[in-house]
């Protein structure tokens, strides 16, 4: 046998052993994913709260209790979550919030949030204008065309 056919072969094996292994992680994770969702929907609760302020945060400076930061592994400690300041009843809490739906919480106005625990899961607007939507990325080719339209005097600055 060749050796070029030999070193194809054992990379073929190797990416077919890789992508058995992701096959079978990606079903664990999944499966457990699924069991999280049961419990925090088993667990859920609608809330209304005043919406303070909402930063990306790391942990240790989010203000959330000291029980919540023994209880999280090692490696997600440095890692920012999205952090809601909401004034709910008479207290001021601090609140994980969900990274779907961080952009659309609005600031300094009253909602009604479904909690889970120290989870927001969904937010609805109370009053006035609906939540604002996020903001839609703009491609590549749109931001290069608006610089230039800016330089040439062709559009106004903002």
């Amino acid at each position: 046998m060749n050796t070029l056919t030999i070193v194809l072969l054992v990379i073929l094996v190797v990416l077919v052993a890789v992508l058995i292994a992701l096959y079978f992680l990606g079903k664990k994770a999944q499966k457990r994913q699924a069991e999280q969702e049961e419990r925090l929907n088993a667990a859920k609760q609608t809330l209304t709260m005043l919406v303070i302020d909402k930063k990306r945060m790391k942990l240790k400076e989010s203000g959330l209790p000291q029980m919540v930061l023994d209880q999280t592994p090692w490696y997600l400690r440095w890692q920012k979550l999205p952090i809601v300041k909401a004034k709910v009843g008479p207290q001021i809490v601090s609140l994980v919030c969900d990274e779907k739906i961080f952009d659309t919480v609005p600031v300094k106005r009253e909602v009604k949030a479904t909690i889970s625990g120290i989870y927001i899961i969904n937010v609805k607007g109370m009053r006035g204008k609906g939540l604002a939507e996020p903001p839609k990325k703009k491609s590549a080719f749109r931001r290069a065309m608006e610089r230039f339209q800016e330089r040439t005097g062709s559009k106004p600055v903002k």
